[in-house]
């Protein structure tokens, strides 16, 4: 009797030993580099967040993150090697608002599923916009360039960074929610329209910070309202759209940390913390708003929602606006 109990014993003991190595702990993990795969090419705002944070990972995780920028196909072709990517904790990804909440109702296919095949890590930064026009326009605040939207449709002219992307859908939610009509003119990236709206080739355009907030405070470009929830640090006497008005208006590009859908729960928590204390850092988070960026982080189960909510908004602005990527 007690040799079967001894056997037992051992096999529970082992059976213990086998499940620690199979499902990597906080403690163990990580015990290798982490490749994050950006789906934005380099350079740009959204690359730098990532290159800001980096350091600071690198540190509270003991193991160096390697960034590798995988771009295209409005970061479907990023995002899909993560999906792909074995659920090891040793892939991650940095996806935006298109690939994860508006480009299945933009593309007739997509080379994953975001609710079955990823698994949200963390937000990490959001980015708002801001309705700009030339100083030319005899319209000074948001409420009068409604007005005129409405007596005249058709007649405001209107950039933004390309068809599908995030400028793009925040200028769609606004008509429909105002009841305008403007001619929409797609460039090929925000700082193109922004320039081309300060010199009067265009009306308005619908811009990020990095790419107007100069300029705004130079006289060169009149910014009526900002596309977020609440006022910006950068922009304190610029009012919301909500707050002329458009109760409940809020559009914002937003990007965050992705993993493969079977990642371990206590890698994706280990991740997850160590995003959030980086992001606590005073100076990562000054570095970040001087990029005209405000950081965010969150827990796996709030970005998870966020962007089920962000699909769904997106996909009915999208519908009934009969947007194409291009």
């Amino acid at each position: 009797m007690k040799s079967m109990i001894r056997t037992f014993a051992a096999l529970v003991v082992a059976g213990i030993a086998v499940t620690a190595l199979a499902q990597p702990t906080e403690e163990k993990y990580p015990r290798q580099p982490v490749r994050l795969i950006v789906t934005f090419p380099p350079g740009g705002s959204s690359d730098a967040v990532v290159r800001m944070v980096v350091p600071r990972l690198n540190e509270l995780l003991g193991q160096p993150v390697v960034v590798d920028n995988r771009a295209g196909a409005g970061g479907n072709i990023g995002t899909s090697l993560v999906a792909k990517a074995p659920p090891d904790g040793y892939t991650m990804g940095v996806s935006a608002a298109g690939a994860l909440a508006a480009n299945s109702s933009l593309y007739p296919s997509m080379p994953y599923d975001v609710q079955k095949d990823l698994r949200p890590v963390s937000m990490l930064a959001s980015i708002p916009f801001v309705l700009v026009g030339s100083p030319a326009l005899p319209e000074k605040t948001m409420k009068d360039l409604i007005a005129r939207a409405k007596s005249r449709p058709g007649e405001l002219s209107v950039a933004h960074g390309g068809n599908g992307t995030a400028m793009h859908l925040s200028i769609a939610l606004l008509s429909m929610m105002a009841g305008i009509r403007f001619v929409e003119v797609p460039y090929k990236g925000t700082g193109p329209a922004t320039v081309d709206a300060m010199a009067g080739q265009v009306m308005l355009a619908m811009a990020d910070l990095p790419s107007s907030l100069q300029q705004i405070k130079a006289g060169k470009l009149t910014a009526y309202a900002v596309t977020g929830s609440k006022r910006l640090s950068q922009l304190p006497d610029v009012p919301t759209m909500s707050e002329v008005g458009l109760v409940g208006y809020d559009a914002t590009g937003w990007f965050g940390i992705v993993a493969p859908a079977a990642t371990p729960q206590a890698v994706v928590m280990r991740m997850s913390a160590a995003i959030k204390s980086a992001l606590e850092d005073p100076a990562i988070q000054t570095n970040i708003r001087n990029l005209g960026v405000e950081p965010e982080s969150s827990s796996p189960d709030e970005f998870a929602a966020f962007i089920k909510s962000e699909t769904v908004k997106w996909s009915r602005v999208i519908k009934q606006s009969n947007i194409k990527a291009e």
